[in-house]
């Protein structure tokens, strides 16, 4: 699955290089099989960023993104449209994606993480549950714009080695969400509309969903 990631993300045509942070040998051997490049990180990050931070302090990059590896059918394309607004305006330092939600089943699913966007796109909160509440009404009404968090995220270098360096927030802990740290610390993030949708992997179901996505686009 590692190797799917890593050839997607190469495919994107605002990336240089694609580098796999991991603290498992096991991975990092996976890798280096097909010829990638890896970077053994400490096995006691509190995040996926926070494990990216630590390569990026010792890499030449001015911007850095972070792919999951639980994400074998990230788009090239939706990489670069999560860059694409650091590169058009210096004074972002931190952009990830969203979509618009149309089932409320993943309105009301606790593993679906939204976010609610203000006036300019930037991200007021991330959770795990239903916002923006529409009261009086389990599901969102029409007009009322529910989005989908993609987590998919792009750091100026300093921006992320500042994040790094931040304790842990109790709304980061409560939520189970790295993105809430740089909010309650302050710092800004640009959410850009997308129509690309994610499918990490994290059961044995959602592998076979995966593999029958892939056997049909190789099809089609």
């Amino acid at each position: 699955m590692i190797e799917h990631v890593y050839r997607r993300a190469s495919g994107a045509a605002q990336v240089a290089e694609v580098i796999v942070a991991t603290d498992s040998e096991r991975v990092a051997d996976a890798v280096r099989a097909f010829g990638g490049r890896v970077e053994m990180t400490s096995a006691t990050h509190r995040s996926g960023s926070d494990r990216v931070a630590e390569v990026a302090a010792r890499i030449d990059a001015s911007i850095v993104v972070n792919v999951q590896g639980d994400e074998p059918l990230v788009a090239p394309a939706a990489i670069d449209q999560v860059i694409a607004p650091l590169l058009a305006d210096p004074s972002i330092a931190i952009a990830t994606l969203a979509r618009r939600i149309e089932r409320e089943a993943d309105y009301t699913d606790s593993a679906v993480v939204k976010v609610v966007v203000g006036v300019g796109g930037r991200a007021l909160y991330f959770s795990r549950s239903p916002i923006p509440h529409v009261r009086g009404s389990a599901a969102p009404v029409a007009g009322a714009v529910v989005r989908k968090h993609i987590g998919l995220y792009v750091y100026r270098r300093e921006a992320l080695l500042a994040f790094s360096r931040l304790d842990p927030t109790p709304l980061e802990r409560a939520e189970s969400l790295e993105q809430l740290r740089a909010l309650e610390h302050g710092m800004r993030i640009m959410v850009v509309d997308t129509d690309y949708d994610s499918i990490g992997v994290d059961t044995p179901e959602d592998l076979e969903r995966v593999r029958q996505l892939a056997a049909a686009a190789r099809e089609g």
